[in-house]
């Protein structure tokens, strides 16, 4: 069974470089704060970064130091049974909703269940038909 919750998540961009990763991941690190989910890409000379923390306060704080600018913003987040199929089922009720998917990043692991972190056109009604 699946289950979904609202989450905030921090984003922000910067200009690309080698070690990027490094030098967010070190300062985070070094704030004592936890990354629980994270996306990172580099597209047209530019990193961009999607993260949920145990500390978004914290973790705004420590990204000020090296002049990013931070926006937090909703999105949702769904645990379901890692095994073929959940993800579709899942995606089906969203469908169903009426309900656009703006982006989704997750993993699997390797436990019993997987999560996967999402925007979409509306956060509210989609965590509604997940969960009903």
């Amino acid at each position: 069974m699946a289950r979904a919750r609202k989450l905030k998540q921090i984003s922000f961009g910067m200009p690309d470089k080698p070690g990027l990763l490094a030098q967010v991941t070190s300062a985070i690190s070094d704030a004592k704060v936890n990354i629980n989910s994270i996306c990172a890409y580099g597209m047209e000379d530019k990193a961009f970064f999607m993260l949920i923390t145990d500390s978004n306060a914290k973790a705004k704080k420590t990204l000020a130091k090296l002049s990013v600018k931070v926006k937090e913003e909703d999105v949702c987040a769904v645990e379901m049974p890692n095994k073929a199929g959940a993800l579709q089922k899942i995606a089906k009720r969203i469908t169903d909703a009426g309900i656009n998917i703006n982006y989704l990043y997750g993993t699997t692991g390797t436990g019993k269940s997987s999560i996967c972190i999402f925007s979409s056109s509306d956060d509210k009604k989609a965590l509604k038909a997940i969960n009903e």
